[in-house]
């Protein structure tokens, strides 16, 4: 191509460019955005993993914020806590607020009086026969002389069998934490506790971000109307308040890092063009590389996944490198040979390291996790996107005036620097090159084992005092285990809830044997339809009724008259319609039925979270329970553990991606060969490479960083970056140094710079997966640079 194109072609160019511009802008802007967790669910997942990412993102557990008050004294906590509750609970933000306190639901005790005869489980013929009735009857009285004596006393007229008192024990669930002033404790009494359900789901992060803001204005209000202890603080805890703060972690640390770095670069780069309107021209290879790159993935998946958008920039770093080795090999326009030369003589080269890293990136398109693969296509679409601009747009938008400092005596000193080195001896060199990487392998080899973290906490941006506090509180409240949870499966809400009246019947055994502390289940909020029907039909009718009572009441102190309300209730019960879930609606209670039912399309999920037995050891025996479930030859029932499901899910992302990347590297070593046509070459380029990604890992392994799935993703990027020096350096090697070789190292050396500035800078975030990429792509990039330097097999002659 000519270095001045002719008017009309460069019209077309401009008129291409926009026209591309334009349409990919569209594309953006009606693209779909998504932040939920199905990036990281197979494009064909299993039955449980569908079910895993449904409980992870909608689940029960994503809806929990655990509250606690601390400092000030017991009594003003406990106010304030109740002022707190009461403000929360006429939120429609919050399905639910418990502190222990003994706030009334009329609705809710309206619902479940009215439907107390197929709600109940004691419920039986023997429970309605005169022996049975006689005995109901005597624990009622007796229990007229207990703390809930005021209530049941006005309820046995028409309860005397005490029906609402089962109903309210079964719903109880597991044992609740210590009350004191009439609110619930830490074990030491030094919190008090809360807890609050969100209507909205843990996976959606705005909306989880008010409901903590609208938690804080009502503690606020409430603390400061408490002007006797003003101390009381407020923390908060459970997977939306870590959702919230490590969103508001990373966009910080990113803002902040890229900021800086951006000031770093941007210096450099003014410094050496020397010109505001030449560094924006630099800056449209990326800016045209990331709306591509969005695009390309929109067209691809259908929407973009936050995390796409959240390391895409970061992945087509290296696009900005490609207007570095433009302007400063086209110092001055029209200059004779320069920008010919860069056209004729040096775009190959970068054309072949961009091809190298497509190559590279190639490798996560077959990815069956649709993140990986979407961070391939980003890639992929941005630097072809960037390359093009680069090669096609920028000589046609590069200003007559055009022209930077010479920094031809900057590539002279780096020469006569990798002549000095090269000057030691091949043999010198290529010994310590060896013996790098044998240091290298050996640290690897010995840490084999332990050398990958497998576990999806391992990405967690969240402190390890805030996940030690988290089990405190959860200990504290004897809150459900929510990593460990018996799930039944069925077509049909009917057949599930069976599922789950079976499954309490299993597990309730380990209750006794304190395997488990208790259970949660969707059935004790809503009976099956069977369940409520055999309920039903163990009710006697009125004649039956009358001559039961008349015998059981023989010998108490209560007349058969008294309880003609009861009577009256029981013959309704058995014209009355079933209980259906439209029914809880108004409730409360249909809140936590909710919570514990996933209905995915023609498919129901009952769960049923286990609650841990206090103690020092709260894990769960999760052998014991599938043991039980087993022996009890539950059908589609088995036990989720949350924590093993997600590290094996993360393990197989880990694994499949190390196998692509190797696939990469295949691919690679293809491309190279057919375009060098010389093992040799081929070898002389990919050896640093290699030794530069062995060195870091083998760097990190020594100071104890497990490496990740991002720290995977950073080793592919030191060899799209450093593909470019390696190509420079062997494209030296084939041809007698000429005056153009300076100004080849000083472009490699700025580009470096570059490169080093901006990554390095995440390693300082403080945020587990932009260190992982800071601390692998920033020395990285820096190693490459020496050990190409290092790796060839003459030194040359200063240029005339």
């Amino acid at each position: 191509m000519s270095a001045s194109p002719t008017s009309e072609r460069r019209t077309w160019i401009i008129v291409l460019w926009l026209t591309g511009l334009a349409l990919a802008l569209w594309i953006v802007a009606h693209a779909r955005y998504i932040t939920d967790l199905s990036a990281f669910l197979p494009a064909k997942p299993t039955p449980m993993q569908r079910l895993l990412v449904d409980q992870l993102r909608d689940g029960p557990a994503s809806r929990l914020i655990l509250i606690a008050l601390e400092g000030g004294d017991s009594i003003a906590r406990a106010n304030i806590a109740k002022a707190v509750a009461q403000g929360l609970r006429g939120d429609s933000r919050f399905l639910s607020v418990d502190n222990g306190d003994a706030h009334s639901a009329e609705r809710d005790r309206n619902y479940l009086f009215q439907h107390r005869y197929v709600l109940s489980s004691s419920v039986t013929e023997q429970r309605f026969s005169a022996p049975g009735l006689k005995a109901a009857i005597e624990e009622t009285i007796l229990n007229l002389a207990s703390s809930s004596g005021v209530l049941l006393k006005s309820m046995v007229p028409r309860d005397p069998t005490g029906e609402m008192l089962n109903i309210l024990d079964q719903l109880s669930g597991a044992q609740g934490p210590r009350t004191q002033n009439g609110v619930w404790v830490s074990a030491g009494g030094a919190r008090t506790l809360m807890v609050a359900q969100t209507a909205a789901s843990g996976s959606d992060t705005d909306a989880q971000e008010r409901d903590l803001d609208a938690i804080r204005s009502v503690f606020g209000a409430a603390a400061s109307a408490a002007t006797s202890s003003p101390a009381v603080r407020l923390r908060m805890s459970g997977p939306g308040v870590f959702a919230v703060a490590a969103r508001a972690k990373i966009k910080h640390a990113a803002m902040r890092l890229s900021i800086l770095s951006g000031i770093l670069v941007t210096a450099v780069l003014l410094l050496v063009y020397r010109s505001m309107r030449v560094l924006t021209l630099g800056l449209l290879p990326v800016a045209t590389g990331a709306l591509v790159g969005v695009a390309a993935v929109a067209l691809g998946f259908g929407s973009v996944h936050g995390i796409t958008l959240g390391f895409g920039i970061t992945l087509i770093g290296e696009s900005v490198d490609y207007s570095i080795y433009f302007f400063i090999q086209s110092r001055r326009r029209g200059a004779d040979c320069e920008s010919k030369s860069w056209q004729r003589r040096l775009w190959p080269t970068i054309r072949l390291g961009m091809l190298t890293s497509v190559c590279g990136f190639a490798s996560m398109l077959p990815s069956g996790f649709p993140g990986l693969a979407q961070l391939g296509l980003y890639s992929i679409g941005g630097l072809l996107a960037a390359a093009w601009v680069t090669r096609f747009v920028l000589p046609v938008l590069l200003p007559r005036e055009f022209a930077i400092r010479d920094l031809a005596p900057l590539g002279m000193r780096m020469g006569r620097l990798r002549d000095y080195i090269r000057g030691c001896g091949s043999i010198a060199m290529t010994g310590s090159a060896c013996a790098i990487a044998a240091i290298a392998l050996s640290v690897l080899y010995r840490h084999h084992d332990t050398l990958w973290n497998r576990e999806l906490s391992a990405l967690s941006p969240v402190p390890l005092a805030d996940q030690h506090y988290d089990a405190t509180l959860r200990s504290d409240l004897g809150a459900a285990n929510v990593l460990d949870i018996v799930v039944v499966g069925g077509p049909d809400l009917e057949t599930v809830l069976r599922g789950a009246e079976r499954a309490q019947t299993a597990l309730q055994p380990l209750i006794d044997a304190t395997i488990i502390g208790a259970f949660d289940s969707p059935a004790r909020y809503l009976p099956s339809l069977a369940a409520q029907q055999a309920r039903r039909d163990a009710l006697p009718h009125t004649a039956v009724l009358r001559d039961n009572l008349k015998i059981a009441l023989a010998d108490l102190d209560l007349k058969a008259d008294q309880l003609s309300p009861f009577i009256e209730d029981v013959e309704a019960a058995h014209r009355a319609p079933l209980v259906t879930a439209k029914d809880l609606q108004g409730t409360s209670l249909a809140q936590g039925f909710g919570a514990l039912i996933l209905q995915q399309p023609g498919h129901f999920s009952a769960l049923l979270p286990l609650h841990a037995v206090s103690g020092p050891n709260p894990d769960i025996d999760i052998a014991r329970v599938s043991a039980a479930l087993a022996a009890a030859n539950l059908a589609d029932t088995q036990v989720l553990d949350m924590k093993r499901q997600t590290d094996a899910l993360y393990a197989d992302y880990l694994h499949q991606a190390i196998g692509l990347s190797l696939g990469g590297f295949g691919l690679i070593v293809l491309l190279l060969g057919f375009a060098l046509r010389s093992t040799r070459r081929v070898a002389r380029v990919l050896a640093p490479l290699m030794l530069a990604v062995l060195t870091v890992a083998a760097g990190l392994t020594m100071f104890g960083q497990q490496l990740t799935l991002l720290h995977l993703v950073g080793m592919l990027l030191i060899v799209a970056v450093g593909s470019n020096y390696a190509l420079f350096f062997d494209e030296e090697e084939t041809r007698p140094p000429d005056a153009t070789s300076p100004l080849t190292l000083a472009s490699l050396g700025i580009a470096n710079i570059s490169t080093v500035m901006g990554f390095g800078f995440l390693s300082f975030s403080q945020v587990p997966v932009l260190e992982a990429l800071g601390t692998t792509v920033a020395p990285g990039a820096f190693l490459a640079l020496v050990f190409c330097a290092m790796t060839g097999s003459r030194a040359h002659s200063r240029p005339t």
